[in-house]
């Protein structure tokens, strides 16, 4: 009975501190843009520059708009550019209906008609979210003058035993970290982390199993490459059960889905730039090779100092394609049907 009384008085103050933390962190770290009502529940969207066309930023399966913070800066100085949280990241409201990866289109769609309703769009998807732009893409033509897929992850579309297995092992960890976020244990090993303690973490982490230990260790050391005033409010959106709610709802997604994905294809007639990151394996560069030769006005580029995150490595090998699109436009645009 006293190690039950231990156990309760333990969670009862990881609770307390988690909320007591939250509300401290909430005006502090508050949302940079406006929230865009899908439904039962609202995206977070930021938007800055002038210009035309519109550059709307779709970050990977688990990111959110942070993860465009050294890219949406630059290319704000030559045209609008706008990054959005999916439901469940960042500040963005939890999801109200169970994810499919049509809900998940159609919300960019709103969030475009939202932001940019007589405008067309550059569209840039880092992994998953390189999915998400291809199908808004495949399903407004009209309305899209470029895409750019940063290192889209194609090995997930042949969904073999063994992926499916990794996905809901992906899962399962994803619940377990919404668990150990609601009682304070993630925003405690994170403070520990990043306060010069390490060590104690990583042997928590270690207990789930070598994966999510790896996991945890690559993405801490990603999240280094960003500005050094991202990293608090990474850290403390990271903290939130939500955004691990919304990881393991994506993975689903992934794992359902993947013929859905597998089959589409980029609009005929509009540029696309296919960025592959340098440490993929050559199958997998070839892979990108392939889906840009799909696009008559498509161009492939090997960012070879980059690791999956270019948009951290090479931010500028990204700007630069978009304000290829961007420009291309500006100097053809009756051939847009402008």
């Amino acid at each position: 009975m006293a190690l039950v009384g231990v156990i309760v008085v333990l969670l009862a103050s990881g609770i307390v501190y988690q909320w007591i933390a939250t509300r401290r962190h909430r005006q502090r770290f508050g949302p940079p843009g406006e929230f865009v009502s899908v439904g039962s529940h609202r995206l977070h969207v930021h938007c800055a520059g002038t210009g035309s066309p519109v550059v709307l930023l779709e970050a990977g399966v688990a990111a959110s708009s942070l993860s465009w913070s050294l890219v949406q800066s630059e290319i704000a100085t030559f045209t609008r550019v706008c990054a959005y949280d999916r439901a469940g990241l960042a500040w963005s409201d939890p999801a109200s209906t169970p994810r499919t990866f049509e809900r998940i289109v159609s919300e960019l769609a709103q969030v475009l008609a939202h932001v940019a309703p007589d405008d067309r769009y550059v569209l840039v998807g880092h992994s998953f979210g390189s999915f998400v732009i291809r199908a808004y893409a495949e399903r407004h033509p009209d309305r899209v003058v470029g895409l750019v897929l940063v290192d889209p992850p194609t090995e997930w579309l042949t969904m073999t035993p063994l992926r499916k297995r990794m996905l809901r092992r992906g899962q399962r960890l994803s619940r377990v970290g919404a668990v150990l976020a609601h009682i304070g244990v993630v925003r405690g090993s994170l403070a520990l982390l990043t306060g010069g303690a390490p060590g104690a973490p990583r042997r928590f982490v270690s207990v789930l199993g070598p994966t999510a230990l790896r996991t945890l260790q690559r993405l801490v050391e990603e999240v280094k490459k960003l500005p050094p005033d991202v990293h608090p409010v990474v850290q403390e959106l990271w903290c939130q059960p939500k955004c691990f709610h919304a990881m393991a709802e994506h993975l689903g997604v992934l794992q359902r889905e993947a013929k859905t994905l597998a089959a589409l294809n980029p609009p005929p007639g509009i540029p696309v730039v296919v960025i592959s990151s340098g440490n993929q394996p050559p199958e997998r560069t070839a892979e990108h090779r392939e889906l840009a030769a799909r696009s008559a006005r498509a161009r492939h580029i090997v960012a070879a100092r980059s690791t999956h995150w270019v948009q951290f490595d090479e931010p500028e090998l990204v700007v630069a394609a978009v304000k290829e699109i961007v420009t291309d436009y500006g100097s053809n645009s009756r051939t847009y049907g402008s």
